[in-house]
This record gives structure tokens, sequence and C-alpha cells, in this order.
């Protein structure tokens, strides 16, 4: 156990993408973090690689259960609460309204929504106790990774973006609850870029090379960790609510 973190910041989705990139920023930067994600095996690779400043809490982010370990991870392994949670956990899914999946819809609905929804849930009622106490003097940070689709309407992935706009209402909900209290609540929303996400959302080869030669050089991972933490360590009475992050030729969405 040590108390030697500058913060503890709990992050789903940490397995890869930008949940990975977010929380390898944060250990750079002297924070704690406990990464969520169902690849146990990349989990401890993780903390294998990061030492202390990592663990790993392996399992579904939609799973109250689940949910409950991570915040109790964070006080067993660096000794005091999150006051950072990054909502990050999600899946894509190709198609527009007329052809999509209805099936695959249902499990994308289950994650991106009612998952992000439990856990800001849980965030909030968490942090906010705490946080009427000490703020200014200390920050608490909810954020919520969200896209580009979830603003404008995409060609060619409507119905994941629906729930992106169904994210976007949840994350504006909880700023106007919990920000008057103490609590920044944040919304990224990230353009177009290349991760595990085109796979699982079953984007084809030549889709990708489009984008790539389109709308390159594409935005990284590692820039939307920069935006997060950016945001995160504002003072505490400076709160950044949103940032879209596009890559400079991207025109639409």
């Amino acid at each position: 156990m040590s108390k030697n973190f500058k913060r503890i910041a709990i992050v789903t989705g940490a397995t890869s993408g930008i949940g990975e990139a977010t929380a390898r920023k944060f250990v750079a930067a002297g924070f704690g973090v406990v990464g969520n994600g169902r690849n146990a095996t990349k989990l401890a690779t993780l903390e294998k690689e990061l030492g202390r400043a990592f663990c790993g809490v392996a399992g579904n982010a939609a799973d109250g259960a689940v949910l409950e370990q991570l915040f109790a991870a964070a006080t067993k392994h660096f000794g005091k609460s999150a006051d950072i949670v990054v909502a990050n956990a999600g899946r894509g899914l190709g198609g527009s309204v007329k052809d999509a999946d209805l099936v695959q819809f249902e499990e994308v609905l289950k994650t991106n929504v009612a998952g992000t929804l439990a856990l800001l849930q849980k965030a909030a009622q968490k942090m906010l106790d705490g946080q009427q106490r000490t703020f200014p003097k200390s920050a608490a940070d909810i954020v919520i990774v969200g896209s580009v689709v979830g603003r404008n309407i995409s060609p060619f992935s409507a119905v994941y973006g629906a729930t992106k706009f169904a994210v976007h209402a949840l994350a504006e909900g909880l700023r106007r609850e919990i920000g008057p209290k103490g609590v920044r609540v944040s919304l990224v929303e990230p353009g177009i870029l290349i991760s595990g996400f085109q796979a699982v959302a079953g984007y084809s080869d030549a889709m990708v090379n489009t984008f790539k030669e389109k709308f390159g050089p594409l935005v990284e991972t590692t820039d939307v960790a920069n935006a997060i933490h950016y945001i995160v360590t504002q003072p505490p009475h400076v709160h950044i609510s949103d940032i879209t992050i596009r890559p400079t030729r991207q025109d639409y969405p």
C-alpha cells in the first residue's frame, strides 16, 4: 500500500485503445491507476510492466459487483479513494439504421449505455460526500469517452452513434447534478482514430483504408489520453466540460 501517488484513477476499458493509453499516461504522470477490462492476461501484463502504480480488476464494467471491486481495489491497493473515474469501456457496431444487426445492437446498448450509466452512478455516489467537504482544495473528476458520432449523425454507424447520443445526455445530466457540488464531469469526443474498435465494430479493411486516405494522419489513442490528462490536471475550480478531438482533415462527422 502506498499513499505517494498524486491522484488515484479508475479507468475502464484499460486493456486496449484509449483506455490503455490513458492508464499509461496517468502512471507516467505519477497517478495510481485501477484498470478494468475483460482480458485478465493483458491486465496482468500491465501490472508487471507498470508496477505498483497499476492494479488490474478483470471483468465486465457493466457488472455491479465488478464496479464495487474497482472502488474497493483503489482503497486497498493505494490507501485512498479514487478521485478520477474514466468511463471508457464500450464497443462499436457498424451499420445504418436500415441494415444494422439488431442482435448485436442489444449487446452494444447494454455495454455503451446501461454499463456507462451504472459506472457514472457508482462514481457519483462514491465521490460526492467527500468532495463536498474538500472542494475547492481538491479535485474530483468523472470523464466520459463519447464520440463525434454522438453529436453528428454518421452515415456508416448510425445505431452506434445513437448510443453515444445517449451517453452524451447522461454526461450533461450528471454534470448539472453534481458539478455544483464540486465534482467535475467532462465529455471527450474523439473523431476517427484507429484501434481495436474497428475490428469489433465490423468495419471492413476497405473502409479503414478510406479513413486513412481521406482524413489522415489520423488521431492516435495517445492524443486522446493527453486530452484526458489535461482535463483532470486543471485547478479544482476550472472545469473543462467538453473536448472534441478530430484529425485536422476530418470534415465530417
